[in-house]
């Protein structure tokens, strides 16, 4: 087989980059290990930014999200038992966030892809990258019980931490940063309407919490927990009854409780490899970088990293100049390190360390305090929350 752009992986970076491709002329194929189904319903983040809902409906992908998405103008924050909002649109010109869930950005992006789009093969797992520093890079793989090879002109990695893509630039070339936390999130999906209208982020003597939701009938929770935590040890009960303790109020709000449907437990690092790019070879999303989930960042970094390749390789098909697609390593550092710094600034402003003492924990309260009574830093806030400029 043989291609201007193959792929590695059909998540929503993946995916996106497919569409935009195909929207700029650019023709491209798609491998993904694993099967349609799996993709579809694989969870994960549900936070887009302003900018990310906006590309997606310029590819002609935002239709079902506007129809079904939950449009969100602020956050809470609740800390020492008080409640204040954050107002994205009056902090940022308009801005705002969307709650969309990632399963339902692939389902969009998928049937984009076979209606309209280039080959996507789904149980194509990719074994290596070979001569990603040649003009004639290669991907190797397996599909329907042979292996194959797809030569290209460029490969672009968003297959994840665990990929094949990373691996293949050479270790003596790279950096490698990375921070990991001493506690986790236990998350929860209930059928039972959010007890909030936004997101809630909660700082606690016990730990964080936040209250998000997946659809206006069901509630998505998460509790921070110490690291290694078995997320069958916490009962339903007591998972409910330390959520109403770190969300409580001094006024007359209350939690709804409902029967649950799913517990798991994420860990939380920060993880970056520099460069993003080796030769022909580019990578993006979680094959590149890590955050912790605070800052809602992971899925608004992939996108912003495959805009910032199809505006590269677009320049280059139409002008010759090659000067955009050397840059871009570059170019998505610069917004994956802010976005960094704001989610590890999100995660110590509301996670309780496991060995805090009580002056870090009045430093907390006075970080809080100052976004709730300063306006410039609450549109620090509102400003990264609601999306860093793409490239």
């Amino acid at each position: 087989m043989r291609t201007t752009v193959g792929i590695i992986g059909a998540g929503p970076a993946g995916l996106l980059l497919a569409r935009l491709l195909h929207d700029a002329g650019i023709d491209s194929v798609v491998l993904e290990s694993r099967d349609r189904a799996y993709v579809e319903r694989r969870q994960r983040a549900g936070i887009l930014e302003q900018g990310t809902a906006d590309v997606l409906r310029a590819a002609g992908a935002g239709e079902r999200m506007d129809r079904e998405g939950l449009r969100h103008d602020g956050i809470e924050l609740r800390f020492d038992r008080s409640r204040h909002r954050v107002d994205f649109p009056a902090l940022t010109g308009g801005r705002s966030v969307m709650v969309y869930a990632q399963t339902e950005v692939c389902k969009d992006l998928i049937a984009l892809q076979l209606r309209e789009g280039g080959p996507l093969l789904f149980e194509a797992e990719a074994l290596a990258v070979e001569d990603a520093d040649t003009d004639a890079p290669r991907i190797r793989f397996r599909h329907e019980g042979r292996e194959d090879v797809l030569e290209c002109a460029y490969v672009v990695g968003c297959d994840g931490f665990w990929g094949v893509a990373r691996k293949a630039i050479p270790a003596p070339l790279t950096q490698v940063f990375e921070r990991t936390y001493p506690f986790g999130w236990l998350g929860i999906l209930a059928d039972v309407p959010p007890s909030h209208d936004e997101l809630v982020y909660a700082r606690h003597d016990r730990g964080f919490a936040l209250l998000s939701m997946r659809s206006p009938a069901v509630s998505r929770l998460y509790l921070q927990v110490p690291d290694g935590t078995d997320a069958g040890a916490w009962s339903d009960e007591e998972i409910w009854d330390e959520l109403e303790c770190r969300f409580e109020t001094a006024d007359d709000w209350r939690l709804e409780r409902g029967p649950i449907t799913q517990k798991s437990v994420t860990p939380m690092r920060s993880y970056v490899h520099e460069p993003m790019r080796h030769g022909r070879l580019f990578l993006a999303g979680d094959a590149a970088h890590i955050v912790p989930p605070t800052g809602a960042k992971g899925l608004n970094l992939a996108v912003g990293d495959v805009v910032t390749f199809a505006r590269a390789l677009t320049h280059r098909q139409e002008t010759g100049s090659p000067d955009l697609l050397d840059a871009y390593s570059q170019t998505c550092l610069r917004r994956v390190w802010q976005a960094e710094r704001f989610s590890y600034d999100m995660t110590t402003l509301l996670h309780r360390a496991p060995d805090a003492t009580p002056f870090e924990d009045r430093l907390q309260l006075a970080r809080l305090e100052r976004i709730a009574s300063s306006r410039a830093a609450e549109t620090d806030l509102a400003e990264a929350y609601t999306g860093f400029p793409f490239g």
